[in-house]
């Protein structure tokens, strides 16, 4: 059973105002959505904002998040405290029926209902892509929200707690061996900060050094961070190595049933993390649309960030930005499209929301242009790789200018602060190694504490002590 929802509002003249619905609330929904409202009031347009989670995550400081060096909660921003005048809807699209001006939206909890609107913006962003690798889907863990970075940082340290306290060796090894597979940004970054973190809490344990730590990437290409180029590329992957880190290019990931890794080149052996971040694609949901899509599964636009066909023409009511959206890169030459990048998701969702109120107040609207101002990596606390207006940077240098970039970049003063204070905590104190792994299971000790008292009856008693 479902319901419609048509929610028209009229102004005091009488002239239907028209709803503009939003499609994903991550950095292109959320500062579309602010750009609109802070151009145009409640009585000109109608702002809805659907997304499953309440929050943005700003993912390129999901790695220092992962760290301990920002606090989780301050690299989201609440929807509903950023988004004042706009309606928040917190479910997941399942149908997308431009031609009907219509949305399907399951939510958490209850019947799916459509909504209807007069403009669709889409910035559905992107999602983990898989590959049907045996055992990936019940092991592997992902690396693009703010829950799994967090999940990560409490099984590293977590399985640092276990190891610490086991006298298997081969079971030792196994919690002590960390696996990313991928090396673009995202896989680099999180190794990076990830073996950083836990080489540096070694300190804080009695049985573990650091070089009891194993830490390898399998990357199926001969290179990392391509964005970067060969000379910086290849700097980066020249100190990995020196840290320890087993860098194995060309190299696919064949199997890791039961966490049981088996690479291509013959190589096995056991992991308890095993962390994918090979690649991301379009928002599946799109495929459950009447809308233009290209051969990688995104929705085709424009240079002004409206949705036009195979034609070229404008389909009239929709446009779309972000990673989810093939945007022609203008700065770059015909047939280049828009990296999916924070640097573009920045300027597009403004660019977007200014194109919107052109549109609405009869005005021509403008091609998004931007010419690339550069690229930065971090590599962990105080390391980090970059190239900014051609200049290449390396160590602290680029490190600092990555930490600035994005900071400028992370929406709302009230993260921005946040995100300092955590990063002037992290100067004077080091970092917490405390694994709040139980998160995921709040009532185990409950239960347990719940169950029927153990019998006095056949205890167990310890080895006799040898030559005794």
């Amino acid at each position: 059973m479902t319901s419609s929802t048509t929610g028209t509002k009229r102004a005091a003249s009488g002239r239907k105002t028209p709803r503009i619905l939003i499609l994903g609330g991550g950095y292109v929904g959320l500062y579309t959505a602010i750009r609109l409202r802070k151009q145009m009031g409640r009585r000109e347009v109608a702002i809805v904002v659907v997304d499953p989670r309440s929050y943005m995550t700003y993912q390129p400081f999901l790695p220092e998040a992962a760290a301990g060096s920002i606090e989780p909660r301050h690299v989201v921003a609440p929807h509903r405290r950023e988004l004042k005048g706009t309606t928040v809807i917190n479910g997941r699209v399942t149908t997308i029926q431009h031609g009907e001006r219509a949305v399907e939206v399951t939510p958490a909890n209850g019947e799916p209902y459509w909504v209807r609107y007069d403009h669709l913006v889409l910035a559905l962003g992107t999602v983990a892509r898989t590959l049907p690798i045996p055992g990936l889907a019940e092991v592997g863990m992902g690396f693009k929200w703010v829950e799994e970075a967090f999940a990560l940082r409490n099984q590293v340290l977590g399985l640092m707690d276990q190891a610490s306290s086991t006298w298997d060796p081969e079971t030792r090894k196994r919690m002590l061996t960390f696996t990313f597979v991928g090396g673009g940004f995202a896989g680099i970054e999180a190794l990076g900060e990830i073996e950083d973190m836990a080489r540096a809490a070694t300190r804080d344990f009695d049985s573990i050094e650091p070089d009891d730590l194993r830490f390898v990437l399998v990357e199926a290409t001969a290179r990392i961070l391509p964005e970067l180029g060969d000379e910086l590329g290849g700097y980066a992957l020249e100190q990995l190595r020196k840290r320890g880190i087993e860098m194995k290019l060309s190299t696919f990931l064949n199997s890791c049933i039961d966490g049981h890794v088996v690479l291509s080149t013959g190589e096995e052996f056991d992991s308890d993390t095993i962390v994918w971040t090979a690649g991301v694609k379009a928002n599946p949901v799109l495929q459950s649309s009447d809308l233009p899509l290209d051969k990688m599964g995104r929705v085709i636009t424009d240079a002004h960030l409206r949705v036009i066909d195979e034609n070229g023409e404008v389909v009239a009511g929709a446009w779309a930005a972000g990673d989810c959206a093939a945007v022609p890169d203008i700065a770059q030459g015909d047939g280049k499209f828009c990296a999916p990048t924070a640097q573009h998701a920045v300027r597009q969702s403004k660019h977007l929301g200014d194109n919107i109120v052109h549109f609405l107040s009869a005005e021509p609207t403008v091609e998004y242009v931007h010419a690339n101002l550069g690229t930065v990596a971090s590599l962990g606390l105080g390391k980090g790789v970059a190239q900014i207006f051609g200049i290449k940077l390396r160590g602290p240098v680029a490190w600092f200018m990555h930490r600035t970039y994005h900071l400028f970049a992370m929406p709302t003063l009230n993260r921005k602060v946040r995100i300092m204070l955590d990063w002037t905590t992290a100067l004077l104190f080091r970092r917490e190694p405390v694994a709040l792994g139980g998160v995921t299971t709040p009532r185990a000790e409950f239960l347990a504490a719940s169950g029927a008292a153990p019998s006095r009856e056949n205890l167990p008693k310890p080895p006799a002590i040898s030559g005794s």
